[in-house]
């Protein structure tokens, strides 16, 4: 399909406003959307999907368009929807507006739409192309294909590490590996994120909050894989369950007191029964999607990464080297029996490479 200089250019500035609403739309997905006047040479509407229940990103890019959208092509990166949520038809509004032409990035994934959107377009009488940027399209959109296909949440896992492969700094030293503007980028991914995950080695080792600071446009639901209950309740996770939810995951070795106890202080205890370890981190995971979470943050420790690694359940990475030599014993971010770590470092597609505080982060995607 040969597209026009301006819908290249009209997808690209639909997928870059798209990104906007990440962390405000979901569990739905994120959208962007522009439409060209009738003469096919300029932008005369933008728009993107802004917060969850809000108007899609179609209805808000004719809405900015006004009359203008009448004869003319409406250029968006998801398939317009064609049923009733918490808003109405995308495809109704499109058909009210007067669209002649619509050219879409990629379909979407969801049952309810699933290629009926473009159905009834085309039954209307619009003509409707499909593929234009189609891979940045469906990337944009990938947590929430993971989602309803997979019924789990986007695993992103994360560490920071020193140049010789330290993941912690000496005992009495300065506790931070990565620079400032590292840690600040850490905090603007927690606030976007449905979920952020540690094992109990982690909130042990850390005591660690778990929040974005500053807030971003979600609070987190903080979960602590501990399947014997053992995190403290004078832990900052404990004592931050009134501002920022808590789930404890335990085993069915769990102490009965514990578990009580953790409840008592205000944290909600999932327990599974089933003995092995990784089985019940898929049920975890597995939860997590039922309940609509579409991105969870994989803090660490080493052990639960190499679980997720083991299992193929991490779909993108972020890496962050500090230029910094701590010397000793390394303490691997991806631990285990070597087997997990070296198949998720074979299959990592690079996506950014970037120097935060003179820091490398390398940002990719797991499997993609």
């Amino acid at each position: 399909m040969a597209w026009t200089a301006c819908e290249e250019s009209a997808m690209s500035r639909a997928l870059d406003l798209a990104c906007r609403g990440r962390g405000s739309v979901e569990p739905n997905p994120p959208v962007g959307a522009a439409v060209i006047s009738a003469d096919g040479r300029t932008i005369v509407g933008l728009g993107w999907h802004e917060r969850y229940g809000g108007p899609h990103a179609e209805v808000a890019a004719l809405a900015s368009a006004g009359t203008a959208a009448r004869g003319g092509t409406l250029v968006v990166t998801l398939e317009p929807c064609c049923h009733h949520g918490k808003t109405p038809p995308c495809t109704e509004a499109i058909r009210a507006a007067g669209i002649a032409r619509v050219v879409v990035g990629t379909r979407d994934p969801f049952p309810r739409v699933a290629g009926q959107g473009i159905a009834a377009l085309r039954a209307a009488g619009i003509v409707v192309e499909v593929g234009l940027h189609e891979r940045e399209a469906a990337r944009l959109i990938a947590p929430f294909t993971t989602l309803v296909v997979e019924n789990r949440p986007w695993v992103i896992a994360k560490w920071a590490m020193s140049l010789d492969g330290h993941v912690a700094s000496p005992p009495g030293t300065d506790r931070w590996i990565s620079s400032e503007e590292s840690r600040g980028l850490v905090h603007e991914l927690r606030g976007r994120c449905d979920a952020i995950m540690v094992g109990i080695g982690t909130a042990l080792a850390d005591d660690p909050l778990l929040t974005a600071r500053p807030p971003g446009p979600r609070v987190p639901l903080r979960i602590v894989v501990d399947s014997l209950a053992r995190l403290p309740l004078t832990s900052r996770l404990v004592q931050s369950v009134a501002t920022a939810p808590l789930v404890v995951a335990v085993g069915p070795r769990a102490p009965v007191d514990r578990v009580a106890s953790l409840a008592r202080a205000g944290c909600e205890v999932w327990q599974s029964d089933l003995p092995d370890r990784n089985a019940r981190l898929a049920d975890l995971l597995a939860t997590v999607g039922r309940r609509r979470l579409t991105n969870l943050l994989v803090e660490g420790g080493p052990e639960l990464l190499d679980s997720l690694a083991a299992s193929d359940a991490i779909d993108e990475v972020w890496a962050f080297i500090a230029p910094r030599l701590i010397g000793g014993e390394t303490s691997e971010a991806v631990t285990g029996h070597g087997r997990a770590a070296a198949n998720l470092a074979r299959s990592i597609v690079v996506e950014e490479v970037s120097h935060p505080g003179g820091d490398i982060l390398i940002r990719g995607l797991v499997n993609p």
